[in-house]
């Protein structure tokens, strides 16, 4: 049983910012992040970006007032090498469903290398995606995995979703692997699911390690056996405040713009520092003098002058 983190030291103290994880397969997302509320100490914990069971491998978790930026993290592209069975369709699109079997499917065996080739470029690009019926999709109030469990008759809406780089890594026998760049709300096991219809042969998810979320690599993940040995080096692996959302661009506070955005009122260019041009689109953070995030704003025009309005507020 994993200690908690008063019972590691009494002292330790975990900052606020995000711990990359690198998930094991087995337990949900959800269980990741109760076991690492109950190792740190930290009362608010999320993540950005649901890992299903079987799959492993980069998951962020936002500590402390970090879960105020998870909806700007949330919405990174992800990177996942993913090993796809084919010649057996399953009712999750992955190895935990049951088989389907309809009609006569096409023996792997006939499948070859230009096949493959050419079904895997053809999902490359902005695809309209069907979304897995056993997934955490709302349909009138209730998760689509627990209607699928009662063999409700799902009609999920297909959503827009973009491959920007699909490209077979190997293929041995049944099993495919492929390296996918993606959008936010691809569901990989649809993806696999989709090779499979569109070869004749079936296929399924068989094994799945996300290798990158936005910015954060399995290079700067942490075990949760790692947390548990030595919690007080993790702390130090935390990417602070400061550090997160570098594609926003930084404009530094005067000391009346810190009033100002601190409150979540609006800040002018003459609440910066330089008194810079504000830009017309986009996010921006703001930044105290001693260089800890204040607030990330948007631009707004108000009363024929542009402001920037602190929409999330971390003082």
């Amino acid at each position: 049983m994993p200690r908690t983190a008063s019972e590691l030291s009494p002292r330790l103290s975990f900052p606020d910012g995000v711990l990359v994880v690198d998930k094991p397969a087995g337990p949900t997302s959800h269980d990741i992040v109760a076991v690492a509320r109950r190792m740190t100490g930290v009362k608010k914990v999320g993540h950005t970006g649901t890992l299903d069971p079987l799959a492993s491998g980069v998951l962020p978790l936002v500590l402390g007032r970090a879960t105020r930026l998870a909806q700007f993290l949330s919405g990174a592209e992800k990177e996942y090498d993913a090993d796809i069975e084919l010649g057996a369709s399953t009712t999750t699109y992955d190895r935990a469903g049951t088989l389907v079997v309809r009609g006569q499917p096409r023996a792997v065996s006939s499948v070859t290398d230009r096949d493959v080739e050419d079904t895997v470029a053809s999902l490359r690009g902005v695809l309209l995606q069907q979304p897995p019926a056993f997934s955490a999709k709302k349909i009138d109030g209730d998760r689509a995995y627990d209607l699928a469990r009662k063999n409700a008759d799902l009609q999920l809406e297909a959503v827009a979703v973009t491959a920007h780089l699909l490209e077979v890594v190997a293929w041995t026998g049944t099993r495919l692997r492929v390296r996918l760049i993606c959008s936010a709300g691809f569901y990989v096991r649809s993806l696999a699911h989709e090779i499979g219809e569109r070869l004749g042969t079936g296929a399924h998810l068989a094994g799945l390690i996300r290798t990158r979320s936005g910015d954060f690599t399995l290079d700067g993940a942490v075990s949760i056996a790692d947390l548990d040995r030595n919690p007080a080096a993790i702390a130090d692996r935390v990417v602070r405040l400061e550090a997160l959302l570098p594609a926003f661009p930084a404009l530094r506070l005067t000391a009346e713009g810190i009033a100002l955005a601190g409150k979540g009122n609006f800040v002018t260019s003459r609440h910066l520092e330089g008194a810079p041009d504000l830009p017309e689109t986009g996010r921006v953070r703001l930044i105290h003098p001693d260089g800890h995030l204040v607030a990330v704003a948007v631009p707004k025009a108000v009363g024929g002058r542009r402001v920037l309005h602190p929409g999330v507020v971390l003082e």
